[in-house]
């Protein structure tokens, strides 16, 4: 427990690495993933990548967000455990509606002081607001000063990445016809991020063929890197990938002659974003750090 005995709450839908939440007690409220036949799983609690992509070769589920009940229950359980407050920092608010329905169940809970941060990003790029946000707090930043904070982050961090095959993203209405079809004709993959100002998936490049997608997006990670001192960066793909040490050394050659790389973090895909995107996604983030 932080000296600060400030809980930090997050959703499935940030990856944040399972070694960092259990190293810092950080609590994950898991997003739901739903199957037509009634069954239910908590994302990463009782349903694996593995596993999850088997069930897809007949079905692609839907997911839904924690209910008000699971949130509050996570509040009470870290006001239970000694906590004294709690910032919860969820994945965007353009993309889900848990950052709203935390902060309705937090408006409830009284005598328990609770910031509910929005990310405006998803995956482990959620995932580094995160994890800098209980950096913050064991560096004894002041729980007053904290929102403000989490919202200086959101707007320093990007999120981009690319799939193989945009099925996936198509059937869950997360792209419109017109990209899903250039993409279909014309071999050209979308370069996709969220919009820093709502959390919205929008278009950044495109790029024709997987290899100059990949290429699209460190040339993306860098032009943002440019604008600071420090960064940290992370590279998210299914879990048997190759791609991580690729990438990750990658990464490091082109934003090191710009700023200074604090480090890379690798996040394996989380079953309810695999839903979305499917196994093939190639995710790369940055957050800047002044």
């Amino acid at each position: 427990m932080n000296e600060q005995r400030i809980a930090v709450i997050t959703d499935s839908g940030t990856d944040v690495p399972a070694d960092f939440c259990r190293e810092h007690d950080v609590r994950v409220v898991p997003l739901r993933i739903n199957f037509s036949d009634g069954t239910s799983y908590r994302s990463g609690v009782n349903i694996t990548p593995p596993e999850l992509l088997d069930r897809m070769q007949a079905e692609i589920p839907k997911t839904s967000l924690p209910s008000p009940d699971e949130i509050r229950r996570a509040f009470e359980q870290a006001r239970s455990d000694g906590y004294e407050k709690a910032v919860m920092v969820t994945l965007s608010s353009g993309l889900s509606a848990t950052n709203q329905t935390a902060m309705m169940v937090a408006s409830q809970v009284e005598d328990f002081p609770i910031i509910v941060g929005d990310s405006l990003s998803i995956g482990i790029a959620a995932g580094m607001i995160v994890m800098e946000t209980v950096r913050l707090i064991e560096e004894g930043v002041p729980f007053e000063e904290l929102e403000a904070r989490i919202e200086g982050l959101a707007h320093a961090g990007r999120v981009f990445f690319a799939v193989k095959d945009m099925g996936y993203l198509h059937r869950g209405g997360r792209i419109n016809d017109t990209i899903y079809r250039l993409g279909k004709v014309l071999n050209i993959k979308p370069v996709l991020m969220c919009d820093p100002e709502d959390g919205h998936y929008i278009l950044s490049k495109k790029a024709r063929g997987w290899e100059r997608a990949l290429d699209t997006e460190v040339k993306l990670v860098v032009d943002q890197a440019k604008g600071y001192k420090k960064v940290c960066l992370a590279v998210c793909c299914y879990e048997t990938s190759d791609l991580f040490d690729k990438l990750d050394a990658r990464l490091r050659e082109a934003v090191a002659p710009y700023a200074e790389v604090v480090d890379v973090i690798h996040a394996n895909l989380s079953p309810d974003l695999l839903v979305h995107t499917g196994p093939d996604l190639v995710g790369l983030g940055v957050l800047g750090l002044e």
